[in-house]
């Protein structure tokens, strides 16, 4: 091979070979670390060389928060603390206009507030809305994809891993990338709202939603049913306040408030709805464990191949090609979004932003836009990704959880994703919806 592409640079073929290998389905984190140790070798560097790249990648503070977010939303699903929320916005608005589709809007956002995982949502909350959401009369396929496009939303709206992550790459603050996400990730969600009233519905053959999750206080006054279920679920609707309050007041940071996520989701569950077992809560850890470790592996390949983005200047090479594609800089950044959104069609947003920030950042800095705004443009940018027919990762995930076919729960997605590409067309036209909140919180 390398006599066959020896006038292409080391660095280019790992991009190649990255491509390559997931092409044959070699997971994500071993393609990263296998193209990067293959160009290491091409250059000439000794591999003992590796292993201090891994830990000097991961050995980073802010990475904390990762493992810690996720297991707060584990633990938020599996001690009932999601089943109660999703009761209470279901009395709110089940009998609106919409019904069960506001309710899920609604709750996806929610859960983005607590979770901060796209496709972990999908599966944490997706069989429940979307159940719940046949029996309010909406077809399957169409209840998916609306939770596919809820639950990617959740990668934009505060706490996002996915934003701890580019913070970390672009060494942007973590607090302010989490108060400008508010508006815009919340103005994406809601912009669904505008495709429920094109969804065909069958008339409702079931009096009640409650077959779903059974509601103790059905045959109560809507009055009464609502207050105890705002009592029941008012801990878990907390949750959000105590975290971003807690990040935007200066109590703790963002890595911090993670650890307090996880401590408070214990609480509620040993203390106030004594869900919380030994046997649960092993295998919630087991489960986040599990999630973290593939987050956590493909942040460590990557630094190695960031190490070889570095070391081979493509970084220079591609920015500058990419600012020689023209002088607008609304269409060198339409070039950008393109790119992203096909990359997160086959690619987890983490490992987007590994291969593509370091390239992207210069070109950022050159035409002096704000790396904040560019990072909630571009989260949005990969929570459309995942929604992308044909290969986005949550429809996949939905899918198993329907039992439908992918083409089907895609074709779903379709109506949501049109609403989501303008929405992110408004946020890219308005800086000033994601600038603005940080503005005034900073000043």
């Amino acid at each position: 091979m390398p006599d066959l592409l020896g006038d292409i640079p080391a660095g280019t073929q790992m991009i190649l070979a990255f491509f390559g290998l997931l092409a044959v389905g070699l997971p994500v984190a071993f393609a990263l670390g296998l193209s990067a140790l293959y160009a290491m070798w091409l250059i000439g560097f000794g591999f003992d060389l590796a292993g201090d790249l891994i830990a000097s990648g991961i050995a980073k503070y802010s990475l904390l928060a990762i493992p810690f977010f996720i297991l707060a939303g584990a633990l938020m699903g599996s001690l009932g603390i999601a089943e109660r929320m999703i009761r209470f916005f279901r009395v709110l608005i089940g009998n609106l206009p919409g019904g069960m589709g506001v309710v899920g809007t609604i709750v996806c956002l929610f859960w983005g507030a607590v979770s901060g995982s796209g496709p972990a949502s999908v599966a944490a909350i997706g069989p429940m809305l979307i159940r719940a959401m046949e029996e309010d009369g909406y077809d399957r396929a169409f209840a998916a994809g609306l939770v596919c496009t809820g639950a990617a939303f959740s990668i934009v709206i505060p706490p996002s891993i996915g934003l701890v992550i580019y913070g970390v790459i672009a060494e942007t603050s973590i607090s302010q990338l989490f108060i400008a996400a508010v508006v815009p990730g919340t103005f994406m969600g809601l912009s669904m709202l505008a495709v429920l009233p094109f969804a065909r519905r069958r008339v409702r053959t079931r009096v009640a939603l409650d077959a779903i999750s059974p509601d103790p206080y059905a045959g109560l006054p809507y009055g009464s049913r609502l207050w105890r279920s705002f009592r029941d679920s008012l801990w878990g609707l907390l949750t959000p306040v105590v975290i971003l309050g807690g990040i935007y007041a200066g109590v703790f940071t963002p890595t911090e408030a993670a650890l307090v996520a996880t401590v408070y989701a214990l609480a509620i569950g040993a203390f106030v709805y004594r869900t919380l077992t030994l046997a649960g809560l092993y295998e919630t850890l087991a489960d986040a464990a599990a999630s973290s470790a593939v987050v956590m592996l493909i942040v460590a390949y990557a630094s190695l191949f960031g190490w070889v983005v570095t070391v081979e200047d493509l970084v220079g090479t591609y920015s500058t090609a990419l600012l020689g594609i023209s002088d607008n800089p609304s269409v060198v950044l339409l070039v950008i979004m393109i790119i992203l959104l096909i990359a997160g069609m086959f690619m987890d947003a983490v490992t987007v932003m590994f291969i593509s920030l370091p390239i992207f950042m210069p070109v950022v800095h050159q035409l002096g836009w704000d790396p904040v705004w560019f990072g909630v443009l571009l989260m949005i940018n990969l929570a459309i990704g995942l929604i992308t027919p044909p290969v986005g990762i949550n429809l996949y995930v939905a899918a198993n959880v329907t039992r439908l076919p992918i083409e089907r729960v895609a074709r779903g997605a379709i109506p949501f994703l049109l609403a989501s590409l303008v929405g992110l067309a408004v946020v890219a036209a308005f800086p000033d919806m994601s600038l603005g909140l940080t503005r005034l919180i900073g000043g």
